[in-house]
């Protein structure tokens, strides 16, 4: 009988789950919606379902699930393993870590998503032998991670990398956030950004354009529409003066961009780098590359942290009582 460990990756809008054996090979993928709407006990029992689903597929397989690594959107304790705030899951002062262990009965450990996924792209991905590296998520949110030597350091207060909370825009016609303030990034350049502002206007195609992703919106965008090309050339320019100022802080080697929106490819890399070139002025700019494990790079970057949680572990037990 194998073993393997469970990875939760919950996102604003889609929670993925993975059982993951100890090569690193994902031998079983889920996805399944975070009901976010529905509110924070509705997000809590996601997080645990999927952890507890994924347990019971792994005896199913004849396989012994070990430990579960789990990763939030969200300012996170991790010596505690308390959820303290997460703008777009609801979710304020959650003991996650606790609760997740007690309802699987498996070691687990609690990380920022961003910060996991940086770890997964600095250690095995496309940021491999760079020692400085700025990884950006663009999904439902925006959230970076910088990697220095691959080892990716939380903050003082949990909070390191909230890229997608500095203000670029101002004024009184600045979009509110759900953090509470205005002219925020990840308003105006995330995935649910891009869907937004689409909506703003009807589709020439005569389509509800509130049911339009963002995917979508490129390929209009491609296919000539001009307020999809309009829609998209805006998120690209918010987006680079977001980044901007992450070079400007980390001046890191290589900027890795990970999540729903990166999967763009060159149609997003090389508009971003045109705009970022017009924007520097003494700044050096690093090479763009899209994360290596696509989207998946945060549900990599739980299973490390299970596997962290068993080495935390077996440390505990060796180290004997206190």
């Amino acid at each position: 009988m194998g073993s393997v460990v469970i990875a939760v990756d919950v996102g604003g809008t889609v929670t993925k789950g993975a059982l993951v054996d100890p090569s690193g090979m994902v031998v079983h993928a889920q996805r399944r919606p975070t009901e976010a709407a529905r509110g924070p006990d509705a997000v809590r029992e996601t997080i645990v379902g999927t952890a507890l689903d994924l347990a019971a597929i792994a005896r199913a397989r004849d396989l012994t699930p070990v430990a579960c690594g789990v990763v939030v959107p969200a300012v996170i304790d991790e010596d505690t393993g308390i959820v303290v705030f997460s703008a777009n899951l609801g979710l304020r002062d959650v003991p996650l870590r606790d609760e997740v262990a007690r309802r699987t009965g498996l070691p687990t450990l609690l990380g920022h998503d961003v910060r996991a996924a940086a770890t997964a792209e600095a250690r095995s991905g496309a940021g491999t032998g760079v020692r400085r590296m700025l990884f950006l998520a663009l999904g439902t949110g925006i959230a970076a991670a910088f990697a220095l030597d691959g080892t990716v350091d939380p903050g003082a207060h949990g909070a390191s990398g909230e890229i997608g909370h500095v203000a670029i825009r101002s004024g009184p016609h600045a979009l509110p956030c759900a953090c509470g303030g205005h002219g925020c990034l990840e308003r105006y350049a995330s995935a649910s950004a891009v869907a937004a502002a689409y909506a703003t206007e009807p589709s020439p195609a005569g389509a509800a354009s509130s049911t339009v992703d963002a995917q979508e919106v490129l390929r209009r965008a491609l296919a000539g529409e001009q307020h999809a090309a309009g829609v998209w050339a805006d998120t690209v320019a918010a987006l680079a003066d977001g980044l901007l100022i992450g070079i400007a802080v980390h001046d890191p080697q290589l900027v890795v961009l990970g999540g729903g929106l990166a999967q763009a490819g060159d149609h997003l890399l090389v508009p971003l780098a045109k705009q970022l070139t017009r924007r520097r002025t003494f700044h050096q700019l690093p090479d763009l590359a899209v994360a290596r494990f696509g989207d998946e790079a945060g549900c990599y970057g739980a299973a490390l942290l299970a596997r962290d949680a068993l080495a935390r572990d077996a440390g505990a037990a060796l180290s004997g009582p206190a």
